[in-house]
C-alpha cells in the first residue's frame, strides 16, 4: 500500500499546482548518484561497535555497495494565502519510509510576516543548526554534506520559530531567531508529534555582509525523545562502573549543540569553515532499550574546512572533515574502551593491537562541472572523490587493524 500512498501524494500536490497556478509556484529537483567502492571493505566489513556504543560513524547505505541510485526526487509547492500569510510544502517520493522515517512529507509550514522584518513559522521544517544543514540540497558544494551537516544540520522537525531580521541588505544584514520544537529528529526524523512534554529550544544569529560573506552562531538545548511518565524504569540496569540507575534516569539524556560559521563566495574563490560541539544525549541514548555511549556528560566537537576556485563551468573543491564523537575522552571503566578490553589488555583484532576511538576524518576532492555557470543548481554534474579514516570496520579474514573505505561518487542534479 505505500507505493500507492506515495503515488497518491503526489497527484495531489500536483493536481493542486495546476488548479491553482495563480499563486501557487511549483519547483523541485532530481538528484541521480553512482557511487564506486575503492575497496570491497565498506561491502563486506561489519561496522565498529566499541564500548557501549552502536557505532558512531554515519556511513550511507550508497556507500556500502556500488550503486547507482536515486538520491532525491524533490517536489515543492510555495505560495502566498493572502498578504503577509505564505506557505511551503516538499515532498520526496525517493524516501524509503519506515519507523525512523515515517513518511515522504518534508517540509510543511506557514510563514506569517507580522510587520517588515518581524516573522512567525510553524509546522514541520529544519530545526536550524549548522550552515549546511539550511543550504539547500540543490546548492551545497559536494555530493554530500560534512558530517556536521548530514549528522546533526539536516534535520526536521515540528515547532514554532519567530525571527527578525535587521540591517540593510547589500551591507550588513543578519536574522535573529528564536525556536521552540518537539525533540523527536532522532526518533522519527521529526516527523510526528511529540511523546513528552520537554522541547528542544534554539536560537540562531546569522549575518549577510554583501553578497559574498555569511556568518552565524547558534545552539540547541533538549533532552530525551522517550515519554517520562515511567520514571527511573526507563533507564536500563546500569552497566559496571556506570552511576546509579536514578542518576541515568537523571540525566534525561540532556542533548546540546553549540556552533559558529563562516562563508565567503565571490564566484569565483569559495571559502566555508564551522566549528560545533555539545552533549551526545539522546543521539546515542542512555535511556531506553540499552546504553550507546560510554558516558553521561559525554561531548563531541567536529569542523570542516573547505577551499574552492571556479572557472567558467568548472569548479574545483577540497574539504577536510573531521568529528571527534568523544571529545575530552570521557569513560566511566578504568580502561580506555576503545583500545582496551580490560587494564592492560589491548583490543585484538585478528591478532593486531586496534584503536576504535571515535574520531574519524574525511577528506573529499571534489569538481563540478556546471551547465550554466551563473545559476549552478540548475543543472551540474558533481564527481567527488571521499578518502576515509580507518577506524571505522572492522577486520575481515586476512585482514589486520583498524580499516575503513573509500569511495568515488558521481552526482547529476537538475533542478526545475
Amino acid at each position: 500500500m505505500k507505493p500507492f500512498r506515495t503515488l497518491g501524494a503526489v497527484a495531489l500536490v500536483l493536481a493542486a499546482s495546476h488548479l491553482t497556478a495563480q499563486t501557487v509556484k511549483l519547483g523541485g529537483d532530481v538528484q541521480f548518484w553512482y557511487t564506486q567502492l575503492l575497496d570491497t571493505k565498506p561491502r563486506l566489513n561489519s561496522s565498529v561497535t566499541p564500548g557501549n556504543s552502536a557505532g558512531y560513524y554515519n556511513l550511507r547505505s550508497e556507500f556500502k555497495e556500488n550503486t547507482a541510485t536515486v538520491r532525491r526526487a524533490e517536489i515543492k509547492l510555495s505560495g502566498t494565502v493572502v498578504e503577509g500569510v505564505e506557505f511551503e510544502v516538499m515532498l520526496d517520493p525517493s524516501i524509503s519510509v519506515g519507523t525512523t522515517n515515517p513518511v515522504i512529507l518534508q517540509d510543511a509550514f506557514i510563514t506569517w510576516k507580522l510587520m517588515p522584518g518581524l516573522e512567525v513559522k510553524a509546522g514541520q521544517f529544519k530545526n536550524l543548526q549548522t550552515y549546511e544543514g539550511l543550504t539547500s540540497s540543490t546548492e551545497i558544494l559536494f555530493a554530500e554534506r560534512s558530517q556536521l551537516g548530514r549528522m546533526f544540520g539536516d534535520k526536521r522537525d515540528r515547532g514554532l520559530a519567530l525571527s527578525q531580521a535587521f540591517g540593510a541588505p547589500g551591507n550588513l544584514a543578519g536574522k535573529a531567531t528564536l525556536a521552540v520544537f518537539n525533540g523527536m529528529n532522532d526518533a522519527i526524523s521529526g516527523k510526528g508529534n511529540d511523546s513528552n512534554a520537554q522541547k528542544d529550544f534554539v536560537c540562531r544569529l546569522e549575518f549577510a555582509l554583501g553578497k559574498t560573506q555569511r556568518f552565524g552562531v547558534y545552539t540547541l538545548q533538549g533532552g530525551t525523545d522517550l515519554a517520562d511518565k515511567t520514571g527511573s524504569s526507563a533507564a536500563p540496569v546500569p552497566l559496571p562502573y556506570w552511576p546509579t540507575q536514578a542518576d541515568v534516569y537523571g540525566n534525561k539524556d540532556k542533548t546540546t549543540n553549540s556552533g559558529a560559521f563562516y562563508a565567503y563566495q565571490d564566484g569565483t574563490w569559495t571559502f566555508t569553515t564551522e566549528y560545533m560541539t555539545g552533549l551526545l544525549g539522546r543521539r546515542f541514548p542512555t535511556l531506553g532499550a540499552g546504553i550507546k555511549r560510554e558516558h553521561l556528560e559525554q561531548k563531541f566537537a567536529g569542523y570542516y574546512l573547505t577551499g574552492g576556485y571556479t572557472t567558467g563551468n568548472n569548479t574545483f573543491l577540497l574539504r577536510y572533515d573531521l568529528m571527534n564523537f568523544n571529545n575530552g575522552n570521557q569513560w566511566y571503566t578504568p580502561y580506555n574502551p576503545y583500545t582496551q578490553t580490560a587494564p592492560a589488555t589491548a583490543i585484538l583484532a585478528n591478532g593486531a593491537a586496534v584503536d576504535y576511538t571515535p574520531k574519524y576524518t574525511e577528506v573529499t576532492l571534489g569538481y563540478t562541472y556546471a551547465w550554466i555557470p551563473k545559476t549552478v543548481k540548475a543543472a551540474n554534474l558533481k564527481l567527488n572523490y571521499i578518502a576515509r579514516s580507518k577506524n571505522f570496520l572492522k577486520p575481515f579474514t586476512g585482514q589486520t587493524g583498524e580499516q575503513g573505505g573509500n569511495t568515488l561518487v558521481a552526482a547529476l542534479l537538475v533542478s526545475f
